[in-house]
């Protein structure tokens, strides 16, 4: 099954899960941040990716621009490992990682969350390739990815238990839109999806034909 069919499973089964006021919460953020135009002002395809210099889930720093010198790069944002639809994604981004190194690209994921819940999330999903930490989203906010959650969104998420305080380290109730690129070795991205709806991400099957 495809990532991108999960995925609609996966929301209809939420809408059951969680109906009504949940539901109409959920959706109105979403709306509220296609209204705001954030795609416009983000990092699109044919721009050059600016330096990326994160810690790994175990506290090593990684450059992006160290990895580029030997492989073209496929840079996935997400949401963090509390978040079922980014687990999604990340196990299938995991399933198809034998077939982008085969084709000459390493696979790097990128999070607000702190290492040690970065290291939590690998873990849970068996990654075998690099899990960023995105201390106060700099980097996507430079990416122009980055949006602060509407208090309702606040609201409802700590009824869901979602700590977004402990899991990033600060109070800034900001979050990366779902955002994935192919970056070659000069830095130039030659691939992108970005999208506000959480629920959506890009398939690995699509992103593998980009390569």
């Amino acid at each position: 099954m495809t990532l991108t069919q999960q995925l609609k499973d996966l929301a209809e089964g939420s809408k059951l899960r969680h109906p009504g006021i949940a539901q109409e919460t959920m959706q109105s953020a979403i709306d509220e941040l296609v209204q705001s135009s954030i795609l416009d002002k983000a990092t699109k395809k044919g721009a050059k990716i600016p330096e990326i210099s994160l810690p790994n889930a175990t506290g090593k720093t990684v450059n992006l621009s160290e990895v580029l010198k030997d492989n073209r790069v496929v840079l996935t944002f997400y949401r963090g490992g509390w978040c079922p639809y980014c687990n999604l994604e990340l196990k299938a981004f995991q399933n198809a990682l034998p077939e982008i190194e085969a084709k000459g690209a390493k696979l790097i994921a990128i999070s607000p969350e702190t290492p040690d819940n970065s290291l939590s999330t690998a873990e849970k999903n068996e990654l075998s390739f690099e899990v960023l930490s995105d201390t106060n989203n700099k980097t996507a906010k430079d990416l122009g990815l980055v949006f602060q959650l509407p208090e309702t969104l606040q609201n409802l998420y700590k009824k869901f238990g979602i700590d977004l305080d402990t899991n990033q380290n600060n109070t800034n109730q900001e979050l990366p839109i779902a955002a994935t690129y192919i970056i070659e070795q000069d830095g130039t991205i030659s691939y992108d999806y970005l999208q506000e709806d959480y629920k959506l991400r890009a398939d690995p099957s699509e992103v593998l034909t980009a390569l």
